[in-house]
């Protein structure tokens, strides 16, 4: 079995890691009906349509 002949070192290891945990934007667009900034794949909370439908009491 495989054995490291020295010792990996923190920032090494740290870097490595830092791969895996990069912070990722917000998905956001516009809506079609009021054009305010919403989330991907949620209802407006705005005007509340979803999909072009009213799904919540909005405007």
């Amino acid at each position: 079995m495989g054995v490291p002949k020295k010792r990996t070192s923190s920032m090494r290891r740290d870097r490595r890691r830092a791969a895996n945990y990069k912070i990722k934007p917000a998905n956001v667009t516009k809506c079609p009906k009021c054009k305010e900034p919403v989330l991907s794949h949620r209802a407006c909370p705005t005007c509340g349509t979803y999909k072009g439908e009213q799904i919540t009491p909005g405007e």
